[in-house]
């Protein structure tokens, strides 16, 4: 698949350069790899369990078609841990990914397979989804950045679901500025989606720090999330950043998140009874 895809852009881009008005993708040729668990027509599917080792979606997910339209290339599907639940990549029926960084050392999960991949420079940007911290935490380990979209900004159809109420489809990436230019081509309303919310979508280039300024960007910093054991230069470091988004002309924010507390009890009771229905 990946080989026609290449070959198609190919021939797109030698037509461009005979004729300047034959219209180009956007991102004709870019590589980029899918979590297991994103429907790619054709592709086997198999959400890193045996239960689904033979099945092949006959269509794909919003969020791929949309990288298709763009003429990107799908290199192939990333490891997950099975059916996305975990924190580790350890837990898929075909193997365990490392993190490449330290291949002692897990990648985190369940986008474990998108963020070792990117981090590994196999691809330059990768889909992941995020239930509870999928993408993000993966991101964290390797050293990538992780987006991980408000619910209902990124269409659903085509994810095999895990908790239908908390997943959504997010974007690594080798830096903030590679993230945003794939959320920003996934993101949008889907009529196949229900739950995809019909809203304009930001313009991320305001807020390039490239430009020189981040004026006008507000940033709202919880103060529940700065809990008692945290790691000492994890905090230095969110403090620094933070610092940094001032010089750059943000505004930083501190609120406040009474129910913080209560996030991860409430996950684990909605969490699992959601994948029990959709499982």
């Amino acid at each position: 698949l990946a080989l026609a895809q290449a070959e198609h852009a190919d021939q797109q881009f030698a037509a461009w350069k005979v004729d300047s008005n034959v219209p180009l993708p956007l991102l004709s040729g870019v590589p980029i790899a899918v979590k297991d668990v994103l429907s790619v027509a054709g592709v086997r599917c198999t959400c890193g369990s045996k239960i689904l080792e033979d099945y092949i979606p006959p269509y794909n997910a919003t969020s791929v078609e949309r990288l298709l339209e763009s003429g990107m290339v799908i290199l192939g599907k990333t490891n997950t841990d099975e059916f996305a639940m975990g924190s580790s990549t350890e837990n898929s029926a075909y193997g365990t990914t490392h993190n490449p960084w330290d291949i002692r050392r897990v990648p985190g999960g369940s986008s474990g397979g998108s963020a070792a991949a990117v981090a590994a420079r196999q691809a330059p940007v990768a889909l992941g989804t995020d239930t509870g911290g999928s993408v993000r935490q993966p991101a964290s380990f390797c050293g990538v950045t992780g987006i991980k979209p408000t619910y209902g900004r990124v269409s659903r159809y085509g994810l095999i679901a895990f908790g239908s109420s908390l997943d959504v489809v997010g974007v690594l990436g080798h830096d903030a500025v590679d993230a945003a230019y794939i959320y920003k081509l996934i993101a949008g309303h889907d009529q196949l989606d229900s739950t995809s919310a019909d809203r304009p979508i930001p313009d991320f280039e305001l807020v390039d720090s490239s430009r020189g300024s981040l004026s006008g960007l507000r940033i709202g910093v919880p103060d529940e999330y700065f809990i008692s054991g945290m790691q000492p230069e994890v905090e230095t470091a969110v403090r620094e950043a933070l610092r940094e988004f001032e010089n750059l002309g943000a505004e930083v924010i501190p609120v406040s998140l009474p129910h913080t507390e209560h996030a991860l009890p409430v996950y684990y009771l909605v969490a699992p009874a959601e994948a029990s229905a959709n499982l």
